[in-house]
């Protein structure tokens, strides 16, 4: 979904065109898995994070075309709202010291963002969801000047047949609210990571991508509230799933949602999610390319508008094609040393589980992945999670465990020993601490009365001080 498109209106040739075009590549894409043509090498990582642009007075600050105008860099892109922008990193190979320089660019990205903003009075933020973003701000005024955010909104409404979307989240508190657009989305900022991975490996690492789900959102959660209210420690995933919600006749179970967690396991190779693809999920965006079946464009457009929490990437243009996992359960923030600290623990602890010479999946069952995944999204740390050993544990229990299994999975990569007793050293500093970012904003917010605005501010000094979130006090 990060290309631009032409226009935002389709008749049903359109879509029939798509279709075909879509039905060709995929049964190309068959072959490719087919024949094993993907590209052997592994371990290239990079990512996305989105971020907020925020006013003086804590506010969403609906500003990016002027801002990333006079930002000027290509790295920094425009997101669904006119207040969202999103930074991008430039792949690099895992080992050696990949953790050090990813935070660097970060870092480095970061601080041309913040100083950017300062000529609009605004400030640049990393987190889940903005505390202070109200219901009202997310409107189509609000939307970025991109055709394919028009596009995507009127697609999404038309599948809902104009239904407004129903926003039912029931956390430490209840909150009901209606939606005429997708601009709900725009409330959730995400960190993803993608995780380039060889074809002979990538079912053992998809499959243990989703074991890994559940314990990286209890470890990075930051997204308690919404619309003022205490909800779930990582409310951004029930808010997403639910702001993209369509009823086309095929999404009727949960593997077929267009936030999903997904329906199971992968048993065989890849393909079956763009199969499913094919089968389950109707056409949103019927924008016909001329390029050759081989570079995947139509199978590309049509996978991004399914919002797997893990999702399958083919890249390579044809030419060498390559796999990647985009992970994408973490919330953004608090600082760019959490950002790389809960990127550390992933990549770890998921090499860790793909290589095991037994399938971890083959001890966990889908259902406790997915049980765990939703879990820790409602409470965090305090999370209750089935693991390999088929016991249920405390989240803050489990992680000590599972951060020395990722300590062990750097170390085969031939990561730096410094940057792994660092990086991990912050995630499980954030456990003996008992402080995520949900669990500081929680505090803060008790002991301020609730007054969104006076946790916003707190957070973002905080956040821009850059020490990780377990440093942070409540004075």
């Amino acid at each position: 979904m990060g290309q631009e498109v032409d226009r935002s209106h389709f008749y049903q040739k359109d879509f029939r065109a798509f279709e075909e075009r879509l039905g060709e590549e995929t049964a190309l894409l068959k072959s490719w898995f087919d024949r094993g043509a993907f590209d052997s090498q592994a371990g290239l990582i990079g990512f996305e994070l989105e971020a907020w642009l925020m006013d003086r007075e804590a506010r969403p600050c609906p500003q990016n075309v002027a801002f990333l105008e006079a930002l000027n860099d290509p790295m920094v892109v425009p997101e669904l709202a006119q207040f969202n922008i999103e930074l991008n990193s430039t792949p690099c190979t895992t080992g050696g010291d990949f953790l050090s320089r990813l935070y660097q660019e970060l870092t480095t990205t970061l601080q041309k963002t913040r100083a950017a903003a300062k000529d609009f009075d605004a400030e640049v933020i990393l987190t889940g969801i903005l505390p202070t973003v109200r219901n009202e701000e997310l409107t189509l005024e609000n939307m970025s000047r991109m055709v394919r955010y028009r596009a995507l909104n009127e697609q999404i409404m038309r599948m809902r047949r104009g239904l407004p979307l129903t926003l039912d989240i029931q956390g430490e508190e209840k909150l009901l609210a209606v939606h005429k657009d997708v601009m709900l989305e725009a409330a959730a900022t995400s960190l993803q990571i993608h995780l380039q991975v060889s074809g002979s490996d990538a079912v053992r690492f998809y499959n243990a991508s989703k074991i890994t789900s559940g314990p990286q959102v209890a470890l990075a959660a930051n997204s308690p509230f919404l619309f003022g209210r205490n909800l779930w420690a990582e409310t951004r995933i029930p808010l997403f799933e639910q702001a993209v919600a369509v009823h086309d006749g095929r999404e009727m179970d949960p593997g077929s949602k267009r936030v999903t967690f997904g329906a199971g396991y992968i048993s065989e190779s890849l393909f079956e999610c763009f199969e499913q693809n094919q089968a389950r999920y109707g056409v949103l965006l019927p924008i016909l390319f001329e390029d050759a079946p081989e570079h995947m464009r139509h199978v590309a457009l049509h996978n991004g508008t399914i919002w797997r929490w893990n999702r399958p990437l083919v890249g390579g243009n044809g030419l060498k094609p390559h796999l990647r996992i985009e992970n994408r359960v973490c919330a953004a923030g608090p600082t760019p040393g959490d950002v790389i600290a809960n990127m550390a623990f992933y990549v770890g602890l998921v090499h860790e589980l793909a290589l095991r010479a037994e399938p971890p999946e083959a001890k966990l069952s889908f259902e406790k992945a997915r049980r765990n995944f939703y879990e820790a999204a409602r409470r965090g740390l305090e999370a209750e999670l089935f693991w390999l050993d088929g016991r249920r544990h405390r989240a803050a229990a489990l992680l000590p465990q599972l951060i020395e299994l990722s300590h062990t999975g750097l170390s085969r990569l031939n990561v730096h020993a410094n940057d792994i007793d660092h990086f991990l050293g912050t995630v499980r500093a954030r456990v003996e601490k008992h402080q995520n970012g949900a669990l500081w904003q929680r505090g803060y917010a008790q002991k301020c009365g609730g007054d969104m605005v006076r946790l916003t501010r707190a957070y973002s000094e905080r956040a821009t001080d850059g020490e990780p979130v377990h440093t942070w006090n409540l004075e």
